[in-house]
């Protein structure tokens, strides 16, 4: 399969044959939508989504340019049908939930985004390893300097700003593969 196809590689005697689009991009799909979760979703949920994106596919496929790049097109679907996936999950919590946030003039997308952030990052952390973790907590959430840490960690502190400075690159990549800016 070459890097992008476009919609008119996919037409056939005049129709879509969403058949080959399926064959050749679900795994692509299945990838994009695994990386934008951050492994968030179920088999079954990543799989639903899947199916959707095809159906929208094939639902406006009078309506696309057969130039359009089918690679971007599909993945563009799949990320907004996940992030109305976590709205529908998010649905079901009470208004007060959220009456303290409410007061910093942010909006409710603004939130949204923010919380998916902060899942990401509880996502990427759950994944270090016990030292990593601790090493992170004690210099962003305990305030102390790397010198600090390395004396109670018992460890040099040029290994405490490399691990600081591997996990931050870590979680600046997870958070740009979910379509979030780091900052």
């Amino acid at each position: 399969m070459k890097q992008y196809k476009v919609l008119e590689d996919y037409i056939k005697d005049g129709k879509l044959d969403i058949e080959a689009v399926i064959r050749e991009h679900s795994s692509y799909i299945y990838t994009s939508i695994l990386n934008m979760s951050h492994t968030a979703l179920s088999n079954e949920d990543i799989e639903e989504i899947i199916s959707d994106v095809f159906f929208i596919l094939w639902k406006n496929k009078d309506k696309l340019k057969y130039s359009d790049k089918l690679n971007f097109y599909l993945v563009g679907i799949a990320k907004n049908l996940l992030k109305e996936k976590y709205r529908k999950r998010k649905q079901n919590l009470n208004i007060d939930d959220y009456e303290n946030y409410l007061s910093n003039n942010k909006t409710l997308d603004e939130l949204y985004d923010e919380n998916i952030s902060i899942m990401i990052l509880q996502k990427r952390l759950n994944l270090l390893n016990e030292n990593d973790r601790k090493i992170f907590r004690l210099f962003y959430y305990g305030n102390k300097k790397t010198k600090e840490i390395a004396k109670e960690m018992n460890m040099n502190e040029i290994t405490v700003r490399t691990r600081l400075h591997r996990i931050k690159k870590q979680i600046k990549k997870d958070l740009t593969l979910g379509g979030y800016s780091y900052e």
